[in-house]
């Protein structure tokens, strides 16, 4: 029997032992030389069916996480109802339905250039209200295009957790491997909103922006940056006080993670969503209460303090002038949770065309042409502008809706746009002076406190995280 012969008959046996099924060929490949195709994939996660009762109310809150072949895993983490852990690297976790034995997801995962050969693995969970959480079961599926059904492989003491509904398409890829390599994720953006842990202890609350974060998982990371990253800043010393070598660094970087799983923390208050349209990437820029009744439905003029991460793609955000920053050596080291090395940071501010100065405020936002400016204002991994570009490029991918500037830190043009967007913050939109950068009201604890409160080597800031806040 000839080669294809021998595949095609592995495939036809392959419904309950789809992992020898897939490894089988991966040898038959390597062995007889053949070259590795790729497809692009849309996966459509459905929903299940016979899960089992593990909550005493006799229902079950179950999730799950998907990966292919251990290189790339469904990268939105959200949970309507219950708290938990942060992500994952690259985790497909989908949302969590609450109290039902027949969950439906109906959920899609987009990949680019993936082996035709690839397993695509799925963990059901059920979500506890502890840190961890209990398997319902896993099972294991090709890639072959097609509606398919799976059976839910309990552990040891629960032999069968359901049955899983999912469907595959299938495409030939649409980018060479040179530019996009292999399991590139291409879709769809999704986000999560998280607050601060100290956004319920507040004295004063003007705009609760001021203790949000956001996480947006984009596309395209790869493809556009290859592999080139952005080390830390070893002329920095603000950067020198969180990496170098030595206990009181090792002090500073253990508060600053303490703090980060604080912020990205799942909890029953965190916002979820898809960015399918220009409007819905919109929406995530509105917020002030201003002076006019309708401006918390408009875009509020504000700086943001970002980084693009590799742990997981995503560009993690915030407003400069956030309340949780008060005390930290860095803010970008902060979102990055002390990675030594990030795709890109800076900062960025929506305007209009033209530019804040040139605005009127009865404009409404819907006839506005808004643009983005982005910058390498990050003294922390003081990122190459020479990649300025590149990342205008990234940006135009994921969010074609806006115009995207790029500009230098020292270029004047953005310290003018910059300046005109807080004037308009202060002078139209209700802003206060002393929310333009990080602050803390009297009596109120912030987040390095409260951090050291759940964890004893920091009950006392160090002296690098008394330093003014800085990029």
């Amino acid at each position: 029997m000839s080669l294809l012969g021998n595949i095609l008959s592995a495939v036809s046996r392959a419904r309950t032992s789809v992992h020898n099924t897939s490894s089988k060929m991966k040898e038959l490949r390597c062995e007889n030389s053949i070259e590795t195709k790729y497809v692009d994939l849309t996966i459509h996660f459905i929903g299940a069916s016979g899960i089992p009762k593990t909550d005493v109310n006799g229902t079950s809150d179950p999730y799950f996480v998907a990966k292919l072949d251990d290189q790339i895993k469904y990268t939105f983490v959200c949970s309507n109802s219950r708290t938990g852990r942060g992500p994952d690297r690259l985790a497909c976790r989908s949302t969590v339905k609450v109290g039902t034995l027949q969950p439906v997801w109906n959920e899609l995962w987009h990949i680019k250039n993936v082996p035709t050969d690839a397993t695509l693995s799925v963990r059901v969970m059920d979500k506890d209200d502890s840190m961890t959480d209990d398997t319902i079961g896993k099972f294991e599926t090709t890639v072959f295009p097609g509606a398919k059904e799976a059976e839910i492989q309990g552990p040891v003491l629960r032999r069968k957790g359901g049955t899983f509904w999912l469907k595959i398409e299938s495409r030939p890829p649409s980018l060479p491997i040179d530019k996009a390599p292999p399991y590139t994720f291409d879709g769809p953006i999704r986000y999560s909103r998280h607050y601060s842990p100290t956004v319920g202890r507040l004295t004063r609350v003007n705009d609760e922006r001021l203790y949000s974060i956001w996480k947006v998982y984009i596309k395209g990371v790869p493809t556009f940056f290859g592999d080139v990253f952005q080390p830390w800043n070893r002329n920095y010393k603000a950067a020198q006080s969180i990496f170098s070598a030595g206990p009181k660094s090792l002090a500073v970087r253990s508060g600053i993670q303490t703090a980060h799983k604080m912020l990205y923390a799942r909890s029953t208050r965190n916002g979820f969503g898809l960015l399918d349209r220009p409007e819905d990437v919109m929406a995530l820029l509105h917020g002030t209460r201003g002076r006019a009744p309708q401006a918390p439905h408009r875009v509020k003029p504000a700086v943001y303090t970002y980084v693009i991460v590799d742990e997981d793609q995503s560009l993690r955000f915030s407003e400069t002038g956030a309340a949780f920053f008060v005390d930290f050596a860095s803010k970008h080291a902060l979102h990055a949770n002390c990675a030594e090395r990030v795709r890109y940071s800076g900062e960025f501010h929506p305007r209009p065309a033209g530019g804040w100065a040139a605005f009127a405020d009865s404009t409404p936002d819907t006839n506005t042409r808004w643009e983005l400016v982005i910058d390498n204002n990050s003294g922390t991994y003081s990122p190459n502008k020479e990649l300025l570009p590149t990342l205008q490029a990234l940006l135009e991918y994921n969010f074609p809706s806006f115009t995207i500037i790029a500009l230098d830190h020292g270029d004047p043009a953005l310290k003018e746009s910059r300046e005109a967007c807080r004037e308009y913050a202060l002078n139209f939109r209700g802003v206060k002076q002393e929310e333009l950068q990080p602050h803390a009201a009297d009596n109120e604890e912030t987040l390095i406190k409260h951090a050291a409160g759940n964890h004893e080597a920091h009950s006392e800031p160090t002296e690098a995280a008394r330093q003014p806040s800085l990029p």
